[in-house]
């Protein structure tokens, strides 16, 4: 029986992990910072480092926040590197550096271990649900013994390219959300200090060319004053300096990406960095002195 073992149990990670086991997978699993009694009563193993996971695992995912975090983790002390059996496969499902992805995957490689980088997007709702989009990173061998497990976590799992694709494909799909999100607070704040209901507003051009995934997700949330995290300003501020960071290096100007970068840190500022990016229109409400607001 295939075994896979799970790292990093947060927002994100637990679904994900709980839906593999929905699915009959054996998981071992382990999150240096969250308890995951709630995995091991569904059937999960528990283990004691990352390096355990390693040892006794087919397949090994990671979820966590940065790089610095998967480095340590796969390649740290008591790590994956240290207890991986060759011919295993590492996915990544963290949200990286491209860099950071193929010095991991570089690593793996001489110790005999496949690597794919398998960043996703939808937030909690779709980790939830199974139906997050994966963008993967690596060859096409392992990509199909790895796709019938991503495809239990996602309803489009797409390669994308070499090891690093997958993460600057996500750093493309988070500038376009933070834009996207921008450009409805905008809008909306617009419309509501005209004098419009924005519910209305919604209604109204939701169905053409404007509408969109973002605008169906995040508008009813603003409208309710409902910025609980389904994904956290923290952590896009953390995805829009990878892409500040890879396209500095790659001698690509992204000037929208960087200005609405200043509009999450100055809501970061202001205490919000663990709210939903949906806050976003906060930072608008406060310089128009209005609320969008049913």
């Amino acid at each position: 029986m295939l075994i896979i073992g799970f790292i990093g149990l947060g927002i994100m990670g637990r679904p994900m992990a709980k839906n593999l086991i929905k699915a009959g997978y054996k998981l071992i699993v382990y999150d240096k910072y969250a308890k995951y009694d709630d995995l091991v009563s569904l059937g999960a193993e528990g283990a004691a480092s990352n390096r355990e996971v390693a040892s006794k695992s087919d397949v090994i995912i990671t979820m966590l926040p940065n790089s610095p975090h998967v480095k340590e983790a796969i390649l740290g002390e008591n790590g994956v590197i240290e207890g991986v059996k060759n011919g295993a496969i590492v996915v990544d499902m963290s949200s990286i550096a491209p860099a950071a992805s193929q010095e991991v995957g570089t690593a793996l490689k001489a110790k005999g271990v496949a690597f794919l980088d398998a960043p996703v997007s939808g937030g909690e709702p779709k980790a939830v649900d199974g139906t997050l989009a994966i963008m993967v990173g690596g060859d096409r061998e392992t990509f199909e013994k790895a796709k019938p497990i991503l495809e239990k976590m996602g309803s489009s799992v797409v390669l994308v390219g070499g090891i690093g694709a997958g993460n600057v494909t996500k750093l493309a799909n988070q500038i376009i959300v933070a834009l996207n999100i921008a450009a409805v607070s905008e809008a909306f704040v617009l419309a509501t200090k005209a004098g419009v209901n924005p519910q209305s507003v919604l209604d109204a051009i939701k169905g053409g060319l404007a509408g969109s995934t973002v605008m169906n997700a995040k508008v009813p949330m603003i409208l309710d004053g409902n910025f609980k995290p389904g994904f956290r300003i923290e952590l896009h501020i953390k995805d829009l300096q990878n892409a500040l960071d890879t396209a500095h290096d790659l001698g690509v100007p992204i000037p929208l990406t960087a200005s609405v970068m200043e509009t999450l840190q100055a809501l970061k500022v202001d205490g919000m960095a663990a709210n939903d990016h949906s806050a976003i229109v906060r930072y608008y409400e406060k310089i128009a002195k209005i609320e969008v607001r049913k």
